[in-house]
């Protein structure tokens, strides 16, 4: 059987197409929201408390690379074989190269449950790879359309919300650990598993709008959308295997490259990107990629990784 938090994905699908009056309180994803980043941010934190070494610098280095090179490759797909604008590319382009964090509270539950080693720093992924992708992106929509780049733009992506939440829970846990944080543990820690279950079911709900109806005449991205991240993970499983990351470690990444943003990306490229439609971003990311890596993708991935443990 799958982990139990898929249950509440399928449920909230299966309502939104069903047309039912369900309906999570917006206040109340916003909540279950902020809660997963910093709860994110704060078991990575404790995981690294006592044991980051400097020779965690070349991985992470390299994972932060991959994050600026996945939207360079998916920018010339999306223009010549999806056919979409400069400023639509360049935006979907970035939600592909960032990550979901909700995907990735996701295979880190199936990790856990799992009980496969990972990495101390393996959460740090997450915050690696989440900004340079959308940076790239701004940097080269103003290269190729002759504006400047404004530093507002940069500043608003850095002080993001997600980034903010990661990165500042990442740092509380390190320096507070498991100790410190023992007041919080039943609550925050302890209830991971619960909020993660309530915004999952949102999830569900959300992609049933966007996917109902299934805009067709947009095909093109749609397949692009359902094949990207099977395309996408080996980039993830390619450079666990050159730093001989732990098997947890290795699917997390696979998983992480295989997502897309629907949480920072949008609202940093909204404000950066006035002529892309974030619609389109949505569809894919949500509508499409994020049910498929949830429901098929992160099974799949684990059979891929564990073929080479």
């Amino acid at each position: 059987m799958p982990d139990i938090v898929i249950a509440f994905f399928a449920l909230g699908l299966f309502a939104g197409l069903m047309k039912s009056d369900l309906k999570v309180p917006v206040s109340f994803y916003d909540t279950l929201a902020i809660l997963l980043m910093l709860v994110l941010g704060l078991k990575g934190g404790m995981a690294l408390h006592g044991k980051f070494q400097p020779s965690m610098l070349p991985e992470l280095l390299a994972v932060a690379g991959l994050g600026l090179a996945l939207p360079m490759l998916c920018y010339p797909v999306l223009r010549t074989l999806v056919r979409l604008s400069p400023d639509n590319a360049a935006s979907i382009a970035a939600h592909y190269g960032s990550v979901s964090a909700g995907t990735f509270a996701v295979v880190l539950t199936l990790v856990e449950r799992a009980g496969l080693p990972v990495s101390p720093q393996t959460t740090l992924y997450l915050v690696m790879l989440e900004l340079p992708a959308i940076i790239m992106m701004l940097l080269w929509q103003r290269r190729i359309s002759g504006q400047e780049t404004q530093g507002g733009v940069l500043h608003e992506a850095l002080t993001s919300p997600g980034v903010l939440l990661l990165g500042g829970g990442v740092l509380i846990g390190y320096l507070y650990g498991p100790s410190g944080l023992e007041p919080l543990q039943t609550v925050l820690i302890g209830g991971f598993k619960t909020m993660l279950s309530l915004f999952l079911l949102e999830m569900g709900l959300c992609a049933a709008r966007v996917c109902s109806p299934l805009p067709w005449k947009h095909w093109r991205l749609l397949v692009f959308a359902a094949l990207a991240p099977f395309a996408l993970a080996w980039s993830g499983i390619g450079l666990a295997l050159w730093f001989d990351l732990p098997e947890g470690s290795a699917l997390v990444l696979a998983t992480l490259t295989a997502s897309a943003s629907y949480i920072a990306a949008p609202a940093a490229i909204r404000a950066a990107i006035p002529g892309a439609d974030v619609g389109l971003a949505i569809l894919a990311a949500l509508g499409v990629t994020f049910p498929i890596n949830v429901l098929i993708g992160i099974p799949l991935y684990q059979r891929w990784v564990h073929y080479f443990y």
